[in-house]
């Protein structure tokens, strides 16, 4: 049942992490077969149901424990841990402890179907859980019962916000337990407070601190990466003139948002660079954007949206010669030319400020397209990140030399144990399990889902869709219900807010210029008449709490202003109304002039359906949405899957030299 990896302890010296070997095209099509006969085929709800009940059994007598004989039982359990293990029957015991340990602190008592969740992430599988049903407090479970077995934990979400309140709320019942809690933010920068969090029983981080944390140890471990060289660099305190490691390995990962962390955010490679010594003069920047300016769409480049590309076409590349013509290095040099303009074609036409990046404090600040979030300290690689500050009028940093890459999917496939959870993995199972090996199981729900589904409306131009959202948030917020706007964007967001306020609807902004804010936002969207105007921000591990009566008058409205380019991040949205039995409703207002029909719909089909539309004749907008949604995730499944093939082709190629990290 349990994997022999769940063993207590780590080693002196030692950086456990499990060597992934790339499989060839059989092997990878019998893995993908056979996860295809696990989810037709296997039922766990004899084993789940058997360890459930042990847990209830187990958790009887606990309540009446003193506090001393509730920590004497801990103990005990950390001593058999230590001697044999992680099996069935400690773990039951584990959860018990923990759950006792929830009543106590928090005043929370696990549910069964928690339990449940628990148990499958135990088991290294990914639990389905429904929003609202306590996610965080589960992850409890599964953390506190592996770290009382001496095994480094960490539980790994989408954002700073989230890894930095979830370790809050969860401290005193570690703390209880006799573990140490940390936690791993952006704010944390320096090295040996990192090292101190990582240190901890159980540690909360983002997927990308810990990524780059581990690339960082990759690089201060060079070659010297076996056994005894990590022995001599621990006794030794520092290695040599190296640098002692941030983390103690990939022992145990809890992931949390799952399909957010591994799905949405796998398309991305980790890059981690330092500034060239020699970067390029600051009007070299400005003389490529001068030049892409004089070209002609159509007859010198070609746009690709879908990719955030440009390319220059057989006309335009003489065209750049003769701008370039007697100008110095590095326009002497036609490569080179060529890729400063194309940079600063894709600076110029596929990337736009309030959507991809916003200037904040005096600096172009990449937006996480995903969660809506600000990514401080990252960075567009070969030049674009300096050609959009130049764009901008910014102080124009240096360009990066990199030291060190891996993909999503390469590093969380090097966890020893690997586990999650989400509200939103039905739609991602087969690419769940291909490549991270993970066999999603739905839990139940507590309480019946009461979230009842409005109809779709589409309008043929934008501003007729920003009215109409207008005109419903005035219907709903009469009837004393709050309502949660939805937006792909900054921009989008601000723009509503200007036409809620010209229509004198009271309102509050959630994006990435508040996201100091967020808490306090989100803890007054749950009141009578609020109404909340947010980006993607909104759409993950956010808990709108309804006012006392609130729920009586139909609970939350949630309003989609545009669909996602997947279908699980409007699940999302939505499943931030009618939580844990509470009554709720939402709907979506679109138009055909929405980005994702702009991006992905076939251009003259788009064309078509605005000419019937502006004619009166009805067109079948949410068919439409459908299709570009189903496109979107075609495109972004196929940009994974080639990201992983080229990080495997590069694994083969560069194995003669050692890892690539």
């Amino acid at each position: 049942m349990y994997s022999e990896v769940l063993r207590p302890g780590v080693a002196l010296g030692q950086y456990p992490e499990r060597d992934h070997t790339c499989r060839n095209a059989f092997d990878a099509t019998l893995h993908s077969a056979l996860g295809l006969l696990r989810r037709c085929s296997l039922n766990h709800t004899r084993r789940a149901d058997r360890f459930v009940a042990g847990v209830n059994d187990a958790s009887a007598g606990l309540q009446q424990l003193s506090d001393g004989r509730f920590r004497q039982r801990v103990d005990e359990l950390r001593r058999q841990l230590a001697g044999a293990g992680l099996d069935e029957q400690r773990a039951v015991e584990g959860f018990a402890l923990v759950r006792e340990a929830a009543r106590r602190t928090l005043g929370q008592r696990h549910y069964d179907t928690q339990i449940l969740g628990g148990w499958v992430m135990l088991n290294g599988m990914l639990a389905e859980m429904e929003t609202g049903e306590g996610k965080t407090l589960t992850a409890t479970l599964t953390a506190g019962t592996a770290a009382l077995a001496g095994i480094p934990v960490h539980v790994i979400t989408a954002n700073d916000y989230l890894a930095g309140r979830d370790a809050e709320l969860m401290a005193p019942v570690y703390k209880l337990l006799g573990l140490r809690v940390g936690a791993v933010t952006e704010q944390a920068r320096e090295p040996d407070a990192r090292r101190q969090a990582y240190a901890c029983d159980i540690t909360y981080c983002t997927q990308k601190q810990v990524a780059f944390d581990y690339l960082r140890d990759r690089v201060a471990m060079g070659s010297r990466r076996g056994c005894l060289d990590l022995q001599l660099r621990h006794l030794s305190g520092q290695g040599g003139d190296a640098a002692p490691l941030l983390l103690r390995g990939l022992c145990f990962a809890i992931v949390d948002e799952a399909d957010s962390v591994l799905i949405d955010d796998a398309g991305t490679p980790l890059i981690l660079s330092r500034e060239l010594n020699n970067p390029l003069a600051d009007d070299t920047y400005v003389k490529a954007l001068d030049m892409a300016g004089r070209l002609e769409e159509g007859r010198d480049y070609r746009l690709h949206s879908q990719y955030h590309d440009a390319e220059l076409t057989g006309a335009g590349r003489p065209r750049l010669l003769e701008q370039a013509a007697g100008l110095p290095a590095p326009w002497s040099r036609q490569r080179e030319a060529e890729t400063l303009v194309k940079q600063a074609l894709r600076a110029l036409h596929c990337y736009r400020k309030d959507r991809d990046y916003l200037v904040h404090d005096g600096k172009v600040q990449i937006i996480d397209t995903n969660t809506g979030r600000l990514m401080p300290d990252h960075s567009w690689e070969q030049g674009l990140h300096q050609m959009i500050e130049a764009s901008e009028g910014c102080e124009i940093t240096g360009e990066r030399q990199t030291l060190a890459r891996i993909s999503y999917q390469r590093f969380f496939r090097r966890y020893l144990h690997l586990s999650g959870m989400t509200g939103t993995a039905k739609e991602v199972a087969g690419e769940l399990w291909s490549v991270y090996g993970l066999e999603v199981v739905k839990v139940p729900t507590f309480r019946p889902v009461q979230r009842l589904a409005g109809t779709d409306r589409t309008h043929a131009t934008a501003e007729q869709k920003w009215q109409a959202i207008a005109a419903r948030v005035r219907e709903i917020r009469r009837s004393g219900r709050p309502v949660l706007v939805g937006t792909s964007s900054v921009e989008d967001s601000e723009h509503l807010s200007r036409v809620l306020q010209q229509a004198a609807i009271p309102h509050t902004v959630l994006n990435a210029r508040q996201d100091q804010q967020e808490a306090a936002i989100i803890a007054c969207a749950g009141q009578a008449a609020a109404v909340t105007v947010a980006t993607n921000m909104a759409g993950r591990g956010t808990d709108i709490r309804l006012e006392p009566g609130v729920a009586d008058k139909g609970g939350l409205h949630v309003i989609a202003a545009d669909r996602n380019e997947a279908r699980r991040i409007d699940r999302q949205l939505f499943g931030r109304c009618g939580r844990q039995g509470d009554a709720g409703s939402f709907e979506a207002v679109l138009s055909l002039e929405d980005a994702l029909l702009k991006k992905y719909f076939p251009p003259t089909l788009t064309v078509l359906t605005r000419v019937l539309a502006r004619l009166g004749i009805p067109v079948p907008g949410l068919l439409m949405m459908r299709i570009a949604q189903r496109l979107a995730e075609r495109h972004h499944a196929k940009l994974r899957r080639n990201l992983l093939r080229v990080d495997e082709k590069l694994k083969e190629t560069m194995a003669f030299s050692g890892p690539i990290e």
